[in-house]
């Protein structure tokens, strides 16, 4: 019994320090997403029957999910998933996930509570492609606030357990509650439909030019469309901030089932278009500050990022070259983001 109590605080210490292991035995789930190491990880379950309900949103699915730790020991333990989503439901060959570790009272995973899973929309090379920009988007949108989803990269092997269907090896990444950004933040998540112009000024023009540097226009703040919004626990009369999500209709990863919404008079999600309403110059030049002492932190994030080719590297950098290019020109930032703003 001593041998059983001590491996698994093994376990959790090692899975909470990722590269390093601590001497911690509480698993944190802060360091989880802190940590940039791949996880090996292997999820079970019957994929026909996901593959057959994907259009029933809610639906659960029982699941085993396991971990490779560094040390070459796994973790274990049964899931449960369930289907969600709009578009990549229908698009995709595997529908969005969320992953629920809290099926055991002893889980070791179940500080992770739910998760949202992202996979591949194509079991493919240009699947894979598309599934690693978009994380590259949230690890760059890290670098310029805390306000964001932490995310935590998978090599994920999905085994049919029917045996029916042939494993699936990918990538995917599981990506960090809402709550746990709230509480991060010293914040409260609010379930609420708020007119943007009613957020906090600041953190809605960093949102709106983050979007605008991705080439990103689906998002929607009224709507809680790909946004999600947070309200200080420290001051009351503070504006909600607002957390976006949700690229993969970005120019900067670019799919090939992007369109942009036939309202908004553009050709492509290529073409950057800003949604953000019009604040006072001392806020946009304070968020494009920051932007612009992050531009090598976020080039230097894709250019080491080898899983994509040197030519993918390539595409994304040379995307964002334009973006940097107009920010360094005061009187370009005070037409993009103030003069020509939106009015509705």
């Amino acid at each position: 019994m001593i041998k059983i109590i001590l491996s698994v605080v093994t376990f959790i210490s090692a899975l909470a320090s990722g590269n390093a292991f601590s001497q911690t035995t509480s698993f944190d789930k802060v360091k989880f997403f802190e940590d940039t190491s791949i996880i090996h990880a292997t999820i079970t379950t019957n994929t026909g029957m996901i593959f057959r309900k994907k259009n029933k949103p809610g639906l659960e699915f029982h699941a085993n999910f396991s971990i490779m730790l560094s040390d070459g020991k796994t973790i274990e333990e049964p899931i449960i998933l369930s289907v969600r989503g709009h578009f990549r439901r229908d698009q995709c060959f595997l529908p969005p996930l969320t992953v629920d570790f809290k099926d055991k009272e002893a889980s070791v995973l179940k500080p992770l509570g739910s998760l949202k899973l992202v996979s591949e929309c194509y079991p493919s090379d240009i699947g894979e492609k598309y599934l690693l920009s978009e994380f590259l988007v949230y690890k760059m949108y890290n670098l310029l606030t805390d306000m964001s989803f932490r995310v935590r990269l998978l090599n994920l092997k999905l085994v049919d357990s029917s045996g029916r269907k042939k494993p699936i090896t990918q990538y995917a990444f599981l990506m960090e509650d809402i709550k746990n950004v709230a509480r991060r933040n010293n914040c409260t998540y609010l379930k609420a439909k708020i007119d943007p112009r009613n957020t906090n000024d600041y953190q809605m023009t960093m949102t709106a030019v983050f979007e605008y540097m991705i080439g990103n226009t689906d998002f929607g703040v009224i709507a809680n469309h790909n946004t999600r919004l947070l309200h200080s626990n420290t001051d009351s009369s503070n504006r909600p901030f607002v957390v976006p999500y949700d690229f993969d209709f970005s120019g900067f990863v670019n799919t090939d089932y992007s369109i942009p919404d036939p309202n908004l008079n553009i050709t492509n999600v290529r073409t950057r278009l800003y949604r953000g309403f019009r604040e006072p110059l001392p806020v946009v030049n304070a968020v494009v500050a920051v932007f612009k002492k992050q531009k090598d932190s976020i080039y230097a994030l894709i250019n080491n990022f080898n899983l994509l080719s040197s030519k993918s590297k390539n595409e994304l950098t040379s995307y964002l070259d334009d973006f940097f290019k107009l920010i360094s020109n005061p009187r370009q930032v005070k037409f993009t983001f103030i003069e020509n703003t939106r009015t509705e």
